[in-house]
């Protein structure tokens, strides 16, 4: 009988411990709200819902390196020209997370040079804003195009690992690099790693 409820005992407990789990896995990590984004002069920040999976329109820098499995975003936005959009990947280990954040910062380092290639006319620069210590390590990068008879465009990314959990922001606005609020971004994905625990 002591046995058998041993046994009980222990099955209920790693019953338990699945559905724990299984609902921590289910849950986002935790996002950016809109007043974490450099300030706009004319206009608050509107923020989306958490939402599973990426978004419908893959952030510009980003096409073919974000992951669907694992993924949550959500979407911010203005009264004016600005947007942003953090996506957060829960991979299946520290070493696979370390692997999708190294992408994420060679694509974006090397978008510049290929939108070049791909828009003839255009014109673009990036910059490396450099890395920020926190948790396993954070980068800021930024990226200037445009192409004749139309408003250019800059974006600031921040890429950042806490474990095996990656997360990436994404500002933008017309403009150009010297427009861009750099050390309020660099402020803003500091936010955005420390916030990744559920």
């Amino acid at each position: 009988m002591f046995r058998r409820s041993v046994l009980a005992a222990t099955a209920a407990l790693v019953l338990a411990a699945t559905a724990t789990a299984t609902a921590t896995a289910a849950t986002a990590p935790g996002f950016l709200g809109g007043a974490d984004l450099p300030p706009h002069p004319s206009s608050p920040w509107y923020a989306g819902p958490v939402t599973k999976g990426l978004p419908e329109t893959t952030p510009f820098c980003l096409e073919g390196v974000l992951p669907a499995a694992g993924g949550w975003h959500r979407t911010f936005g203005t009264d004016v020209d600005a947007g942003a959009v953090q996506v957060s990947v829960r991979s299946a280990s520290d070493a696979s997370a370390a692997k999708l954040a190294a992408s994420l910062e060679r694509k974006v380092a090397a978008c510049a040079a290929d939108w070049l290639r791909r828009t003839p006319g255009g014109t673009a620069s990036w910059q490396d804003y450099g890395k920020l210590a926190v948790e396993e390590g954070a980068h800021v990068y930024g990226v200037d195009t445009s192409i004749p008879e139309s408003e250019p465009g800059v974006h600031l990314y921040g890429i950042g690992r806490d474990g095996s959990t990656v997360t990436v922001v994404m500002w933008g606005q017309m403009g150009h690099l010297t427009d861009a609020p750099v050390p309020a971004f660099r402020k803003t994905t500091t936010t955005a790693v420390n916030r990744l625990a559920p």
